[in-house]
């Protein structure tokens, strides 16, 4: 089984310890990096501010909040969707918003996938398992 790098994308903490719970209970042993909004999210792509020292490489995938301050999640989709560095990777948009427009923008705005967090921690640890073994395991990523 690879080891892929997620860049997890995510403002509330509470919503950080749930999701990195559900991580550990199955088992999934991927590099989670987490930035807490688009910008922070893009220094890390960009290899800047506090990841100015990370190694170079784009995550296997992104999980990305919507709603979420400084930059959103669809205000970063729409800048690294327009990126030639950084338009294949795949995004999983994990949000608890059910709207419409939301979703509709999301893949106006090219998100690979559009998740409805669910409340329920062990509904959670499904989807997240779910998300891990297709996105991590079973996609094939295009060369780096």
């Amino acid at each position: 089984m690879k080891i892929s790098t997620i860049l997890y994308v995510e403002d509330n903490p509470l919503d950080v310890d749930l999701t990195m719970e559900a991580f550990k209970e199955n088992k999934i042993a991927n590099q989670v990096v987490l930035a807490n909004d688009g910008v922070e999210a893009l220094e890390y792509l960009r290899i800047e501010g506090q990841f100015k020292d990370r190694k170079t490489g784009n995550p296997d995938f992104i999980l990305l909040d919507l709603k979420m301050p400084r930059m959103d999640g669809l205000e970063f989709l729409a800048i690294i969707k327009k990126d030639a560095h950084f338009k294949r990777i795949p995004v999983i948009m994990l949000t608890s918003s059910r709207e419409e427009k939301d979703l509709i923008r999301g893949y106006d705005l090219g998100v690979n996938a559009y998740v409805v967090k669910p409340v329920d921690f062990h509904a959670l640890t499904d989807v997240v398992k779910k998300i891990e073994a297709f996105w991590a395991i079973t996609n094939e990523v295009p060369p780096k």
